[in-house]
């Protein structure tokens, strides 16, 4: 309900109290710089009341409450009322009552992003004015990347990343060697900063350069592509057949070799156990001084044989005659037969038949003769 009189309350309002900025209200700035929030006001003579400055940070919620930045009452500046801007919040002027209600921000940081209010009141004059504040954090120094084979026919993807920078980042790619034309196949991505080269050739290779950018800065990387002709597949597949099939030829080679002397020394051992039963076990010491020992007792004995009983003991077999090495070392199956024993012949037979006595001295067993 419209009340009477009301419209001639707003027209009086309407000649107190005015905000004469005409500034741009959205405002955008790297991170680190400054920034001055516009507010320039004019009073009229029916504002005679005290004079108050107010500059508060919009919460983003209606549901959370405003912080107060800066403040100028009565006749005094309190810069130092919100701890996050502490020390980076000032008044432009300072005498703010001379129709200056700027503030300067220094030092800017992201989280200075947000809705500023500028409030003006002189009784009865209120006016406010309200400025968007938008920090950007500059694109940090890109690192350039070449994914997959660098091989002539393959795709090669050439990435561009920032680490860090406010959105949106644009990343645009050139080629600054040769020509300083980008191959003919080549696919951009000016939001993910990737360019994807298609069946690449012996001509993209060169230098590139990726540069990444916003509003408040812009950094860039370069990058040196080469493209190979691929690699002999035909002759490395051949080469791995090769030495594949040697190492099993060595291998066995290794078995043959080890096989074969298993083998002969296998044989060996048998050839050595039929030599050791076919020879007869070798005579003792002992046994030997007593065969010497008869022999030599024969020998005394032949002096007392006439040639009457000569031929008796020529005809004896004689057992007690010590075999030659090479009569030890022949088998048994080849010994010579003992001679047959031959009938008794008289001593006119052997004398008809040319024997001739002899006289044999005797010897005792010492060996001196008798």
């Amino acid at each position: 309900m419209h009340r009477p009189g009301s419209t001639a309350l707003m027209k009086g309002v309407a000649h107190c109290l005015e905000i004469t900025s005409q500034g741009p209200t959205s405002i955008e700035k790297a991170s680190s710089e400054s920034v001055k929030l516009d507010c320039q006001f004019s009073l009229a003579p029916e504002d005679s009341g005290p004079l108050d400055i107010e500059w508060s940070l919009l919460a983003s919620d209606n549901q959370k409450e405003d912080k107060v930045v800066i403040l100028y009452s009565g006749d005094r500046a309190y810069e130092d009322y919100y701890p996050a801007v502490k020390g980076r919040a000032h008044f432009n002027s300072a005498d703010p009552k001379n129709g200056d209600a700027s503030i300067n921000l220094t030092g800017l940081k992201s989280s200075d992003t947000g809705t500023y209010q500028c409030k003006v009141k002189k009784a009865p004059g209120i006016r406010s004015r309200k400025m968007l504040l938008t920090v950007m954090v500059r694109p940090s120094k890109p690192r350039c990347s070449a994914d997959g084979p660098t091989l002539e026919g393959r795709d090669v993807v050439l990435r561009c990343t920032s680490s860090e920078g406010t959105n949106p980042l644009q990343y645009t790619w050139e080629k600054t060697s040769d020509n300083k034309l980008l191959p003919a196949s080549a696919v951009l991505d000016p939001v993910g900063g990737t360019m994807n080269v298609r069946n690449a050739s012996t001509s993209s290779s060169g230098t590139y350069r990726c540069t990444a950018k916003n509003h408040v800065g812009m950094e860039e990387c370069i990058l040196q592509l080469g493209i190979t002709p691929p690699p002999n597949t035909a002759g490395i597949i051949a080469g791995a057949i090769i030495a594949v099939l040697l190492a099993l030829i060595i291998i066995a080679i290794i078995l043959f070799c080890c096989c074969r002397a298993r083998n002969r020394k296998k044989y060996e051992k048998e050839i050595s156990y039929e030599i050791r039963e076919d020879v007869p076990p070798p005579k003792s010491r002992v046994s030997t001084a007593r065969s010497f020992t008869s022999v030599g007792s024969q020998r005394s004995s032949l002096g007392s044989m006439s040639p009457s009983n000569l031929h008796e003991y020529a005809l004896k077999p004689q057992y007690d005659k010590i075999p030659s090495v090479e009569e030890y070392e022949r088998p048994p199956s080849h010994a010579p037969l003992p001679p047959p024993v031959a009938s008794k012949m008289a001593g006119p037979n052997l004398s008809r038949m040319g024997a001739i006595a002899v006289m044999i001295p005797a010897q005792n067993r010492d060996g001196s003769i008798v």
